[in-house]
């Protein structure tokens, strides 16, 4: 191979992952925008946290997981701890 074929190639490769780095980021964006809504739609008290009840019935693999990521077991989780455990 010639150095300007490396040369090329390695742009290529360069411009495909930072095009694939960029897709992964809107989509991250898109995720936690929809965990967000939702996360506003069940809060009902508006206190911006999360309890097992409030979750029970409108975000039920929170629910169904809510032990494992109240690590802290503090009996509520809020958007970002559910934003994070998405990723």
């Amino acid at each position: 191979m010639t150095k300007s074929f490396m040369k090329i190639t390695a742009a290529v490769s360069l411009g495909l992952l930072s095009s694939l780095s960029f897709t992964c980021q809107a989509a991250d964006s898109t995720i936690n925008a929809e965990i967000a809504a939702r996360f506003a739609k069940c809060d009902v008290n508006h206190d911006g946290k999360l309890t097992q009840e409030e979750a029970k019935g409108c975000m039920p693999r929170i629910y169904d997981h809510f032990a494992y990521l109240d690590s802290g077991n503090k009996g509520y989780l809020t958007v970002a701890q559910i934003q994070a455990a998405a990723r």
